[in-house]
């Protein structure tokens, strides 16, 4: 008897550990992404926006099947009243954030230009800024999801965002050379910007740890915020160059890549 606090406390602990630490390798393969660009110095923007259409499909496929099924199966859900009070409320809420984020934090777009309120920073800050303010949620989902009994979905959220992070690290550091940083500074301040998924890891993986109940409310919190981002800024993004058809199949083969491997999983290590 004497035992069970502590072993309570042990699984608690590594429950953390691993939330953490998940959200933090997906968060440095945002420079591991902005790597080649010190090989090859620029990139076309067609393949940037495929690369972007590709890690769309990735978080489409992570918060359809990895936090919203989740989410729609926890005991809590068990009628069409809890699917409207828990999972529904959390998905809008998620979205409401990122609006909000948006709508008050100064950042800029590759295409869609400036957003928020005025600011005297440079235009590369402001980007930075905007993929802060999408990696912070993104980090939420990956500790959310190892709120779950089994850890192989939270493996796969963070699989997924790691994936979609890639890209992205070198879409940003792609364009801070074209600024006219030097190609090393610029794969360091592309990692700086997924350094913020730890944080949002942390807070995630603690809340739902400690209020178990209100897991449901943060996976379908973390798939609205993810889906937001995806229709909001990399979607149109991706199509604002000309490039609208390949960007779209870089959309499909994301899905079904990410769609794929999160059921390989759950095939090799799911028993």
């Amino acid at each position: 008897m004497g035992e069970k606090p502590d072993s309570t406390m042990q699984l608690f602990s590594d429950t953390i550990v691993l939330g953490f630490t998940a959200s933090a390798l997906a968060g440095i393969a945002t420079g591991v992404g902005a790597l080649p660009i010190l090989i090859k110095r620029d990139f076309s923007r067609r393949t940037l926006d495929v690369m972007l259409g590709f890690a769309a499909g990735v978080m489409l496929a992570a918060s359809s099947f990895s936090l919203l099924v989740p989410a729609l199966e926890d005991p809590i859900v068990n009628d069409w009243t809890d699917i409207l009070t828990v999972v529904v409320f959390g998905f809008a809420l998620g979205g409401i954030f990122v609006h909000l984020a948006d709508k008050y934090i100064p950042h800029t777009h590759f295409g869609k230009g400036a957003e928020g309120p005025s600011s005297n920073l440079t235009r590369v800050w402001l980007l930075i800024l905007a993929i802060t303010i999408h990696n912070l949620p993104e980090g939420l989902a990956v500790g959310v999801s190892f709120g779950l009994e089994d850890p192989l979905t939270g493996i796969s959220v963070a699989v997924a965002i790691a994936l979609q992070n890639m890209p992205e690290g070198l879409a940003v550091a792609a364009l801070l050379v074209r600024e006219g940083y030097p190609r090393g500074r610029a794969v360091l301040l592309a990692l700086a910007t997924g350094l913020v998924e730890p944080i949002g890891g942390l807070i995630g993986v603690s809340i739902v740890s400690v209020a178990a109940f209100l897991l449901p409310y943060g996976l379908a919190f973390a798939a609205g915020a993810m889906i937001f981002v995806v229709g909001d800024e990399m979607i149109p993004e991706s199509h604002s160059s000309g490039n609208e058809r390949v960007a779209t199949w870089g959309i499909m083969i994301g899905f079904v890549i990410m769609m794929t491997l999160d059921n390989i999983f759950t095939f090799l290590f799911g028993g």
